[in-house]
């Protein structure tokens, strides 16, 4: 009993918990330039355009910025960033891809992999939902992936995939 009233007046107090501490470091870990390639879908059933990234993320305790561009078919050069911020095991953040306006993040880790909701600021293969995933592969690795749903066939489609390493 005692226990679990030490532990509910140092979260009220706003000691990092067990929990943050976990978030804190695995954050912590996915500091630094981050470069790769991939493919980015722009619409579901275009051609996927093939992208050369370099990335910056920037973390501490309870927070992670990405921040960079991504380039492809030689002459196409999009800015991309995000800035997500953990509370306990909820992330909530914003997400700004090639279109340039920003559009809503929300969602949980599991494991290595943080997984969140997305609410495009404007309408993306015929709603404004899809699903983002920031996988760290092994120290050295990430993944970011984006999932839509075909609004044809309801089937969810990777609408892009970008494998960075440092």
């Amino acid at each position: 009993m005692r226990g679990l009233a030490v532990t509910t007046t140092l979260a009220m107090l706003g000691f990092a918990t067990p929990s943050l501490a976990a978030e804190g470091a695995f954050l912590k870990s996915m500091n630094g330039s981050w470069s790769g390639k991939g493919t980015v879908t722009t619409r579901i059933g275009a051609k996927p355009v093939r992208v050369t990234c370099n990335l910056d993320f920037n973390s501490g305790a309870t927070n992670l910025a990405m921040d960079g561009n991504c380039r492809g078919l030689v002459v196409v050069n999009r800015s991309i960033s995000a800035n997500i911020k953990a509370s306990g095991t909820r992330y909530n953040g914003t997400y700004t891809g090639p279109s340039g306006q920003p559009s809503s993040l929300s969602g949980s880790r599991q494991g290595n992999a943080i997984n969140l909701a997305v609410r495009w600021a404007k309408e993306t293969n015929g709603d404004r939902s899809a699903t983002m995933t920031i996988a760290k592969l092994s120290d050295n690795r990430l993944r970011l992936q984006t999932i839509d749903k075909d609004p044809k066939s309801g089937k969810s489609v990777v609408t892009s995939s970008i494998d960075l390493s440092r």
